[in-house]
């Protein structure tokens, strides 16, 4: 898996929105970096978890900001949402209990779901929000 860096194409247009996007992809990069390097399992999990919290509290953030402003695509927003959680959630819970997780696929998963998601999705409702003020 490659490092994630930022460019356009994952600018949102939100400025705490682009910042949390650029934060979440530095854990990426640390999950990857801590495989590379040969981490201990202790130490991945930690940061799976940093990864899900993180991902938690964005999510929570970015939903909030399209409820308040009624942004549209909300509800299809929300279903993307809950499958990447779920996604992270469940090779957390299977590191955390010592269960082989496949995670260079993981992570590969992960990586690609971010960006096709930031690209794709976020990028949406950018617009939607600077209309109504937010920036």
């Amino acid at each position: 898996m490659t490092l994630l860096t930022w460019s356009h194409a994952c600018t949102v247009g939100v400025l705490a929105m682009d910042d949390q996007h650029g934060i979440l992809m530095d854990t990426l990069n640390d999950l990857r970096l801590a495989l590379v390097r040969g981490s201990g399992h202790d130490h991945v999990s930690e940061l799976m978890e940093r990864l899900l919290d993180y991902t938690r509290m964005h999510i929570a953030s970015e939903e909030q900001l399209m409820e308040r402003s009624g942004f549209p695509g909300l509800n299809e927003h929300r279903a993307a949402h809950r499958e990447l959680i779920k996604m992270i959630h469940s090779a957390s819970y299977h590191l955390q209990h010592g269960e082989g997780v496949r995670l260079r696929p993981l992570l590969n998963g992960l990586r690609n779901g971010y960006l096709n998601h930031i690209e794709s999705m976020d990028r949406q409702y950018g617009p939607w929000l600077n209309a109504r003020g937010v920036s």
